[in-house]
């Protein structure tokens, strides 16, 4: 008898989640915009229209569900993660938001659930191949540069956004943390631009951005650690202009007698700018490089993922590598093949051999490939 999954959010990403678990699984869609869930019809998903930030109809709703899958934007997370919680069910979650998912650790573990935070493509993939080699060797460095593009680029942004609006933003200006010698390195997001060439790719920008997330609490040992985001060259000085005037600021302004937070109006006026056209494809590409001590020798593995919109199905890339990273794992908490109670970040479903090996060859049958070069 197939098991009932419930899917918190139909966006873009939301949307090729639920598609992709209805292939064997039975599936209901929840968005509060019913247009979203228009475009499950002619679909085997079921759809249901929900405010999530209504609490107790969000646990009245997810109550005859197996596990729930979270897709909602960052600012709801938290609290949409606490509730599933509450009520007893498990959950494969990519709504990345800003809290310290292990503040719910305790009340996880309290109601025996398994909960799988951060669970996309960076974070999420790269935490899965970062837990599982940590296993097998000493790691020394840890690097991912990662981003998601539109394959034609168009003046003025040069980027089109997959995510809430607001999301995005907050990559604009969450300081970013990262590991340098064993030490915790805090700078503004956007710092440190460099040009990188990427076969297949060209050339993109990377900057400083706050990926690593999990990974300073649970892979202390690791001395250098640092994740950056990838963006065409010269997007970054937008952003900073844009940032420093105060356009993305969260505290109210007032503009004629009314208090208005500048994010807020940004947001509105940059998503139509950033939304795809029909049609119009985007690309993933990510690199990871892990260098460390491995049966006593120096070795170093490259990871490397190129991933374009899925033509047959307009499915776009970063739905597709962040989406897929998410169902995948729904699987083995399911099946109960991870069943860890408490708060668990994406690395350690890398830890056991079976679980990685699954997850790739998952994202494989998917087209989503990984390509990785070892050398001693």
């Amino acid at each position: 008898m197939k098991k009932n999954i419930i899917v918190l959010g139909s966006g873009l990403v939301g949307r090729a989640m639920a598609l992709d678990l209805a292939k064997d699984f039975n599936v209901t869609a929840t968005d509060f915009n019913q247009e979203a869930l228009n475009s499950f019809k002619n679909t085997e998903v079921k759809t249901l229209q929900l405010d999530f930030s209504k609490l107790d109809e969000l646990k009245k709703a997810i109550a005859p569900f197996d596990l729930v899958v979270g897709a909602v934007p960052g600012f709801m997370g938290f609290q949409t993660v606490k509730a599933v919680i509450e009520s007893g069910k498990n959950m494969v979650d990519i709504s990345f938001f800003p809290e310290d998912p292990f503040l719910l650790d305790e009340l996880a573990k309290k109601n025996n659930v398994t909960i799988v935070t951060d669970c996309g493509v960076a974070p999420g993939m790269g935490n899965i191949i970062l837990g599982y080699h940590n296993q097998r060797m000493k790691i020394e460095k840890y690097e991912c540069l990662v981003g998601g593009l539109p394959v034609v680029r168009e003046w003025p942004y040069e980027y089109k956004a997959v995510f809430s609006p607001i999301d995005v933003i907050e990559e604009y200006i969450r300081p970013a943390r990262y590991i340098q010698n064993s030490a915790i390195v805090v700078k503004e997001a956007l710092s440190d631009p460099e040009n990188i060439y990427f076969d297949g790719v060209g050339t993109l920008e990377s900057w400083n951005s706050d990926g690593l997330r999990s990974l300073i609490k649970t892979m202390p040992d690791i001395p250098n650690m640092i994740e950056k985001t990838l963006r065409y060259p010269g997007c970054v000085e937008y952003l900073r202009v844009l940032r420093d005037t105060g356009f993305f600021s969260y505290d109210p302004v007032e503009v004629n007698g009314q208090q208005i937070r500048p994010v807020d109006v940004t947001a509105k006026l940059l998503f139509p700018k950033w939304k795809l056209k029909p049609g119009e494809e985007e690309f993933t590409v990510m690199r990871i490089i892990i260098e460390g001590i491995e049966e006593g020798k120096n070795k170093k593995y490259q990871y490397y993922l190129h991933d374009r919109t899925e033509k047959k199905t307009g499915i776009l890339s970063m739905a597709r590598t962040t989406g897929y990273t998410c169902t995948g794992t729904v699987n083995l908490v399911i099946d109960g093949r991870f069943s860890r109670k408490g708060i668990n970040p994406p690395e350690f479903i890398g830890e056991q051999e079976e679980h990685f090996q699954f997850m790739i060859q998952y994202l494989k049958a998917r087209g989503v490939h990984y390509h990785v070069d070892n050398k001693s």
